[in-house]
């Protein structure tokens, strides 16, 4: 078997898409992708061309290691999602050969079903509670929200009580019944972080997220003193040797490694063992789309330490597209007391609807992340 073609669609709301053909008719699909910079990835993916058509798609960790390897300068965002695209859809493609789904030719599952979050409240979040009950009603037993707006250095108390307000006004509501993560977003400092982490930890949440950037891992040494509840990060790093570090420190408790940004399912399975071996849990990153969403699911069925998983239904980000509208079967996302049950179809388990795709990819936007500002001018994270 042998790969003939290669196309890529833009599509709202920030999505990239990626088909890979055969000469034997079996497609793959994987989304090569960094949020706004999704025309940096396309061109990734198209340097890679020229390797990959012609090459059998099954020898998925050859075609990795040549491109990882062999371009001298490694790694980086743009370039580790490139690859990440590419290796979700030669998993597809191999699934699919053998039918059988991706977990099984990873080991086999390991659970019987996979615990998801949603999402509540945007970049700027306020009417919490309402969204948090509606979640429940849904039947979501766990919910993540972003913590805080910008926050410079040092900055006023204020900030870190509107924070603590917003998490109580759910505990007030709804008790334990909500497993609550807060995702600080790395839009915290150090300093601010330490503070921030130990007013929350009153609430006894299932983690926090990203206290503070991922170049700045360190500081979570210091952070840690301050709370007993779990740290998770590792969204914005992009391969096993950026995480061997931090888990070799010893004060992270879950890692979010990205299948679009982390070098796809061979890297991130890697990744996840290392972890296992510090004892530390997984929850991968994934506010994509719905192949990415995929390639996350037959990772999490094979992997002990995988304990719940990021799904982008209904999120804020999801202007002009939502996780259900590029694919056939709705039916495949559907979860129940706030789990999804699993499937034993082929590849990633995922039937694109490459018809909407070619439409919606006609006048795609290019997303950007908003720009902040602190109170005095200074550009704060987003």
């Amino acid at each position: 078997m042998k790969i003939t073609n290669m196309t890529m669609y833009k599509v709202p709301p920030r999505w990239l898409f990626l088909k890979i053909e055969t000469d034997e008719g079996i497609t793959g699909w994987g989304e090569p992708v960094i949020e706004g910079r999704a025309d940096t990835v396309r061109t990734a993916v198209e340097e890679f061309r020229n390797y990959l058509i012609s090459k059998d798609p099954m020898r998925i960790e050859d075609h990795w290691q040549v491109m990882y390897r062999t371009g001298f300068y490694r790694g980086g965002p743009e370039v580790m999602s490139a690859i990440s695209g590419i290796d979700q859809a030669l998993w597809d493609i191999k699934g699919k050969y053998y039918n059988a789904p991706v977990y099984d030719l990873l080991g086999g599952s390991c659970r019987d079903k996979l615990k998801v979050y949603r999402w509540i409240g945007g970049d700027r979040p306020s009417d919490i509670r309402n969204a948090a009950l509606e979640a429940h009603q849904q039947g979501y037993s766990a919910i993540k929200m972003n913590g805080t707006e910008e926050v410079h250095y040092i900055d006023s108390f204020e900030k870190i009580q509107a924070v603590c307000d917003r998490v109580a006004a759910i505990r007030d509501a709804l008790g334990m019944k909500l497993d609550i993560a807060v995702d600080f977003h790395g839009r915290v400092h150090k300093s601010m972080a330490k503070v921030l982490a130990k007013e929350l930890d009153q609430f006894h949440l299932m983690f926090i997220e990203e206290p503070v950037l991922s170049q700045n891992n360190e500081a979570l040494r210091e952070i840690a003193r301050y709370t007993s509840t779990p740290i998770a990060t590792g969204e914005r790093m992009f391969s096993r040797w950026e995480f061997k570090n931090l888990l070799q420190d010893g004060f992270v408790d879950i890692i979010q490694p990205d299948l679009s940004h982390a070098g796809g399912i061979s890297e991130c399975k890697k990744i996840a063992a290392m972890a296992e071996a510090y004892d530390v849990a997984v929850a991968p990153h994934c506010p994509l789309g719905p192949v990415a969403l995929g390639a996350c699911i037959q990772l999490d069925i094979c992997t002990p330490n995988a304990f719940i998983q990021e799904q982008s239904l209904g999120i804020h980000y999801n202007k002009g597209g939502d996780l259900l509208d590029y694919i056939k079967d709705a039916s495949i996302y559907h979860y129940k007391d706030g789990f999804l049950e699993i499937s034993n179809a082929p590849g990633l388990g995922v039937e694109v609807n490459e018809e909407v795709l070619k439409e919606r990819a006609k006048d795609a936007p290019t997303w950007k992340n908003p720009i902040w500002r602190n109170f005095d001018g200074t550009v704060a994270e987003w």
